[in-house]
C-alpha cells in the first residue's frame, strides 16, 4: 500500500474529511506531507476531536521509535479501540508496552509506540501481509468515529 492508496481508500468512506497539510496551509510545517482523517459530515475539522487515523511520513518529537526518517518509510496510525486492539494483538491497550516488537518493522501491525495504551495501532509500510487488516482496522476506526460524532450531535 502507498500513502496515496490509503488516502484514497479512507477518503472514499462517507463523510470523511482528509486533511493533507502542505506549504501555505494554516497547519504547522511539521504536518506537511502527512494525512489526518476525521469523520466530519460538514467538511470542517471538528473542534476538540482527534483524527481517527493518520498517515505520517516523518518522525515527530517524542515519536522516533519507528524510524520514519528512512527513505520511503511511512506509518499508518489507527485508533482501533480496545476491542479491535485486543483482538489484533492478543493483549489490551494497557498492556501495549509489554512487547519486544521493533516499532520500525515494516508490514506488521503493532501497538502505536506512543499512543498504544489509548487503543491506537500502527503499521509501518503496510504491504501484502497487512493490507487487508489495515483496511479492516481503518473501517473499524471510521465506524467508531462516526458513532462518537452521532452521540455528540
Amino acid at each position: 500500500m502507498t500513502t496515496e492508496e490509503i488516502i484514497h481508500f479512507v477518503s472514499g468512506l462517507d463523510d470523511v474529511l482528509a486533511v493533507t497539510p502542505a506549504p501555505g496551509d494554516d497547519w504547522p510545517e511539521l504536518g506537511w506531507g502527512d494525512a489526518f482523517f476525521y469523520y466530519s459530515p460538514d467538511g470542517v475539522v471538528p473542534d476538540g476531536v482527534q483524527p481517527f487515523a493518520t498517515v505520517v511520513t516523518k518522525d515527530y518529537p517524542g515519536d522516533e521509535a519507528s524510524r520514519l526518517d528512512r527513505p520511503d518509510t511511512f506509518r499508518v496510525n489507527i485508533h482501533a479501540g480496545k476491542e479491535a486492539f485486543t483482538r489484533q494483538l492478543g493483549r489490551t491497550p494497557r498492556e501495549a508496552a509489554e512487547t519486544d516488537v521493533d516499532p520500525g518493522v515494516a508490514d506488521t501491525v503493532i501497538a502505536h509506540p506512543v499512543y498504544g495504551t489509548a487503543g491506537w495501532l500502527a503499521v509501518v509500510n503496510p504491504a501484502a501481509g497487512t493490507e487487508a487488516v489495515t483496511r479492516e482496522l481503518l473501517e473499524t476506526a471510521y465506524r467508531q468515529a462516526r458513532t462518537r460524532y452521532e452521540r455528540r450531535n
